[in-house]
Formats: structure tokens, C-alpha cells, sequence
């Protein structure tokens, strides 16, 4: 349906266009229809929902752990009720949102109308990976809930292997099924960008989130099947005995970091490599400026996924292992940082002389470039040997992982979520709510995880329930900080969910972007295009007269 088309059809209510007919989410409206459905789309949502579940389960947990932190001595949980807390929530959010939050929703959604495609490669392979998504997560849920695990979402071992009483097989049972959800999607994608590109999308005409998702996917496919055979490792020990990293069993501790980090630091660009695509669509957009020096960009992307994969050392400095070994290792998470600097520089170029509009995208993906770009300074802190040594285990750690991680990804991922609403749903959300919604976030993130490095620096370690009285200001800044990014997450929970009955409905294009997924209606038809989209067009291709709905 074109916008006119819809324009007319909507002529009587006022408002926007219309959602279409043969929209997808006409396409049935029983539970069945949508758990069965082979339809991209759908199942973007599907993830979409679960994602948004855990995520809250995990921030529960996170909530508690700061709640306990107010004070310097234990008046909420024990000790042993604190580890199950901490590796909760580090478990539920690497595993079950971090990691598949932008590939599996969005990824999912837009990938195949940025390329033309009707769908992905393998729609059924593509609703088995949610179904297992959802289902090892649920099973990771219950082993937590029937008593936790202990170990630290890193299981390392031997106290994983010998000494801890809890949930261990469980829980590492959950996780090695949605890594195989994992392994699944990122197979789907590869396919799929290879075989299902419209005419005349050559590899230099793709939008920079396929070139960041499909990156993202080869990293899926050769690195998570490593952590599937280290846990199984890890569960062979516990179960029969053998051994592998049990030293009184002939076995090596140390093969375990070597293994888990080995997929483990990659799956840090699983992460935020997919964000990186986000920034990289949104800033154009709202800059109304050819994205500045594309190519470099695109090579970017594939160096950091190339580097990923040679810098898992860096987290074992204080390990034990060869120090020819820990200074190779720290000159080449020294040179992991060169495409990443590239990316910031080329967003700030792009951003030079823009007609700026600060859109709540916008205000997202300007949070996220300057979240990352904070974490991946201290990045380098850690990267350097000696200071390394001094500040492994505290919470400065701690505050260099969750700047990448939770200001990086989760402000993509909400970035995400607004650019791409009108498309999704057909209704435009509250701007203003929106714009509040992300400084509050941007705020109280810093005032979580900023005196983090404080303390970590002051030497404060990190998974202790208890701390000297010295450390109490910082740590009530901290918990202050995250009841004000708990209010500020909650925010767009709401009126995003107001704007499914009662927003503006959504024009085809709300935002005069170039991708082809904006070619289509909003939401898209159930084949995403009435007729074949022409991918000869050079990418980001933005022009002054193009203006943006507001």
C-alpha cells in the first residue's frame, strides 16, 4: 500500500494512514497463530515479549543487590541468598537479553525488508530458535527459583565443578539451549543476507545494521558452539567425574577460562556490535547526512568481529598464565580499539554540520556513543597491565562492563524500539514522554555505575555483600542512581504500550529515512512488499529537503 494509498484510506478518521488490510498483524489474532506463525515479523514480537520478561526478572535482581549494597552490613539477604542474586541476574541478562535483544527482535523484524526480502532464509529454523530461546530460558528461570546457583554467571571452576551445592546442571542446561537458539538465528541471518538481497544490493549497498548483524552472526556461529562444549565439559566433570579442570582429577582450571572467555569477550561484540548498527541508521537519519566514510565503517565492523576473537586473555592477567601471553594479549585488546575509535570518529563527522533533530532516537543513540565511548576508554585502563592488576575483581570492573554493556546495548536496543515503532506497530508514541524517558535514563545510568569506578579504583571488591563504612556514600549514590534508571526504564513501558490504541497513527515513512524498509507500509503487509523494491540506491542518501514527522 503506498502512503497515499493509506492516506485516503484513513481520510474519514483523521489522524494518518490507516493500518493496511493485509497487514501481519491482521494475519490471525488467536494465541496459535501467533506461537505458529513462520512470519518474521511475528516472530520478532514473540522475542520482543520474552526479552522484555526476563529483562525485568533480571533488573529485579539487580534491585536487590544495590537495595542490600545501601548499607555497609547485611540487614536485606545472607551471603549465600546474595551469590544466587548476583549470578541471577548476570546469567538472565547475558544470556537472555543482552546477547539476543537486538539481533533476535530486530534483527528479526528489519533485516529482511532492508534487504527486499519476504522473509528470512528459514522461516521454520527461525520459529524452532524462538522456541528454544523461550524454552531454556523458562528452564533457567525454575532452576533459580528452585534454589540458584552460586558460581557467578562465569561458572568458574573448581568451585563450580566441585564445591558448589546448588543448581549448577540446571542452570547450565538452560544456557546451552539458548545458545543453540543462538547458534540457530545467527545461521538464519548469514543465509538469508547472502542469498535474499534485492536486485542490484550489492555487499556496498547494504545498510550498516545488516553489515553489523550479519558480523554479529558469524560470531554466533563459530563462538557459541565453544561455550556449548565447555559446559558440557563442565557438566561431564560434576555428573561422571572426569577430569577436565578438577586438579585433584588430573584436569586444569585455567582450560576453563581459556575456554569460556574465548567466547565469552566475542560474545561482548554479539552484544554491541548490533548496537553499533543501530547508532549507525539513526544518526544519519536524524543528522539528515550521508553517514561519513561507509566503507571504513563497514570494514569496522568486520575488523572488530575479526579482533574479538584474539583478545580472550585479557581477562585472565592476574590468572596465572605466561606473561609473554598477558602482553600480547593487552597489545591486542590495545589494537581491538582502533575500528571501535573509528566508528565513534565517523559518527562525530557525520554528525558535523548535520540538521540535527533531537528525536528520542536520536537522544539514544547519542547516550549510546557517549556510554561506549566512556567504557571503552576505561576499556584501555584494563587492557594495560599494571593497572589491571590493581583494579581486577572491584567494582571498577564492574562499571567498565555495564558502560558497554547496559549504556551501550540497552540504549541501542531503546533506540531500536523507537526509530523502528512506527514501522512495527503502525502508531506513533508520545515524543515528549519519550525524550524525558531517555535523559532520565541517560541520568541515572551515570549515577548507578559512575561511582562504580570510584569504588573500584578505592579498591572496593566486587560480589561482597558487606564493605567498610568508607565505601557507603558511593555505594547510596549507586542505589539512588539505579532507582532512577528503574523509573526511567519504566517510562517507555508505558507510553509505548498507550500507543498501541491511543497514538497518532503512523505515516509509512514518520522519519524520511532511505533504508527499503521504509518503502512499505506501516505496519508491513504480510509479504513485506507489494512488489519486488529496487537495491541499486547507494545507502543513506539524505538530502535537506527531507524533513521529519513530528
Amino acid at each position: 500500500m503506498s502512503a497515499n494509498a493509506a492516506d485516503a484510506a484513513a481520510s474519514a478518521g483523521g489522524g494518518g494512514p490507516a493500518v493496511a488490510a493485509s497487514s501481519y498483524l491482521h494475519d490471525g489474532y488467536s494465541l496459535w497463530s501467533w506461537i505458529s506463525s513462520r512470519d518474521h515479523k511475528r516472530i520478532a514480537i514473540l522475542y520482543a515479549l520474552s526479552i522484555t520478561a526476563f529483562f525485568f526478572i533480571g533488573a529485579v535482581a539487580a534491585g536487590l543487590i544495590r537495595l542490600e549494597l545501601f548499607t555497609p552490613v547485611a540487614d536485606v539477604v545472607d551471603a549465600d541468598t546474595y551469590d544466587r542474586l548476583f549470578t541471577a541476574h548476570g546469567v538472565i541478562m547475558v544470556w537472555m537479553f543482552l546477547i539476543p535483544s537486538i539481533p533476535s527482535v530486530f534483527g528479526n523484524f528489519v533485516l529482511p525488508l532492508m534487504i527486499g526480502a519476504r522473509d528470512l532464509a528459514f522461516p521454520n529454523l527461525n520459529l524452532l530458535s524462538w522456541y528454544l530461546y523461550a524454552g531454556g530460558g523458562l528452564f533457567t528461570i525454575a532452576a533459580m527459583l528452585l534454589g540458584g546457583v552460586d558460581t557467578g554467571w562465569t561458572f568458574y571452576t573448581p568451585y563450580s565443578s566441585i564445591f558448589s551445592n546448588t543448581h549448577v546442571i540446571l542452570t547450565l542446561a538452560g544456557v546451552l539451549v539458548v545458545g543453540f537458539s543462538s547458534i540457530l538465528t545467527g545461521l538464519n541471518f548469514i543465509v538469508t543476507v547472502h542469498t535474499l538481497r534485492a536486485p542490484g544490493m550489492g555487499w556496498f549497498k547494504l545498510p550498516l545494521f545488516v553489515w553489523a548483524i550479519y558480523a554479529t552472526s558469524v560470531i554466533l556461529v563459530l563462538a557459541t558452539p565453544v561455550l556449548a562444549i565447555t559446559l558440557l565439559l563442565l557438566a561431564a566433570e560434576r555428573i561422571f567425574h572426569i577430569g577436565f579442570f578438577n586438579p585433584a582429577l588430573g584436569g586444569d582450571p585455567l582450560l576453563f577460562q581459556h575456554l569460556f572467555w574465548f567466547y565469552s569477550h566475542p560474545a561482548v561484540y554479539i552484544m554491541i556490535l548490533p548496537a553499533m548498527g543501530v547508532a549507525s541508521e539513526i544518526i544519519p537519519c536524524f543528522a539528515r547526512k550521508r553517514v561519513f566514510g561507509y566503507k571504513f565503517m563497514a570494514f569496522a565492523i568486520v575488523g572488530i568481529a575479526v579482533v574479538s576473537f584474539l583478545v580472550w586473555g585479557h581477562h585472565m592477567f592476574v590468572s596465572g598464565q605466561s606473561v609473554y601471553a598477558n602482553m600480547v594479549f593487552s597489545v591486542l585488546s590495545f589494537v581491538v580499539a582502533v575500528p571501535s575509535a573509528i566508528k565513534v570518529f565517523n559518527w562525530t563527522a557525520t554528525l558535523y554540520k548535520g540538521s540535527i533533530t533531537f528525536s528520542a532516537p536520536m537522544l539514544y543513540a547519542l547516550g549510546f556513543v557517549i556510554l561506549f565511548m566512556a567504557g571503552g576508554l576505561t576499556g584501555l585502563f584494563l587492557a594495560s597491565l599494571s593497572i589491571d592488576v590493581h583494579v581486577t575483581d572491584t567494582y571498577f570492573v564492574v562499571a567498565h562492563f555495564h558502560y558497554i554493556m547496559v549504556g551501550g546495548s540497552v540504549m541501542a536496543y531503546l533506540g531500536a524500539m523507537h526509530y523502528w515503532w512506527p514501522k512495527i506497530t503502525g502508531r506513533m508514541y508520545a515524543e515528549s514522554w519519550a525524550r524525558v524517558a531517555a535523559l532520565i535514563i541517560f541520568a541515572g545510568f551515570n549515577l548507578t555505575f559512575f561511582p562504580q569506578y570510584l569504588l573500584g579504583y578505592d579498591g572496593m571488591p566486587r560480589r561482597y555483600h558487606t564493605y567498610p563504612e568508607q565505601f557507603q556514600l558511593l555505594n547510596i549514590l549507586s542505589s539512588s542512581g539505579a532507582v532512577v534508571l528503574a523509573i526511567g526504564y519504566l517510562l517507555p513501558l508505558g507510553y509505548l504500550l498507550w500507543s498501541l490504541r491511543h497514538g497518532e497513527r503512523a505515516p509509512d515513512n514518520p522519519w524520511r529515512a532511505t533504508g527499503l524498509e521504509w518503502q512499505t507500509s506501516s505496519p508491513p503487509p504480510q509479504h513485506n512488499f507489494d512488489r519486488q523494491p529496487d537495491g541499486s540506491a547507494e545507502p543513506y542518501d539524505y538530502t535537506p529537503h527531507r524533513g521529519i514527522h513530528q
